[in-house]
């Protein structure tokens, strides 16, 4: 037969264990209301960017030079939206006089319509007697009279 099984384990006791850190505890939270001004605010903030250029590897001026062009961009911006905005007015104007033009056309040209269907019967009023036949005259074998050749 065969012998019996045991079976170890290799973990450490408890007491071998190093101890657990104890943690942290939290630190409170508390609110703090500010009885500064607005301009108070404004002038510590400004204190304060002043203060992290400092600090930081770029200086003053870099951060003067981004913000100034962040501002002219802006305000570039700003700019031609509203060029943009009077140029969509000013065509919608245009678009309106074109159309108030092309109804004057369209109604003078109903006007002169108007007149020459009416012409035969005036002409008729007026003792006027409409064409019998058609008329033409051919000046392929005209030649000018010697006293009209002479006078040029």
């Amino acid at each position: 037969m065969s012998s019996p099984r045991s079976v170890r384990s290799h973990a450490s006791s408890a007491a071998s264990r190093p101890a657990a850190k104890p943690r942290a505890s939290r630190p409170e939270l508390r609110v703090i209301t500010g009885q500064r001004s607005e301009s108070e605010r404004a002038g510590d903030t400004i204190a304060r960017v002043v203060e992290w250029t400092r600090t930081r590897s770029a200086p003053l001026l870099h951060v003067a030079i981004a913000v100034t062009f962040l501002m002219c961009t802006l305000i570039g911006s700003l700019m031609l939206r509203t060029q943009m905005v009077e140029n969509s007015f000013e065509a919608s104007e245009i678009e309106q006089r074109i159309s108030q033009l092309t109804q004057d056309v369209e109604d003078d040209q109903a006007k002169l319509d108007q007149l020459v269907a009416s012409l035969p019967s005036k002409a008729e009023e007026m003792g006027m007697e409409p064409q019998s036949g058609s008329t033409s005259i051919d000046l392929n074998g005209y030649q000018p009279s010697e006293s009209e050749s002479a006078a040029q």
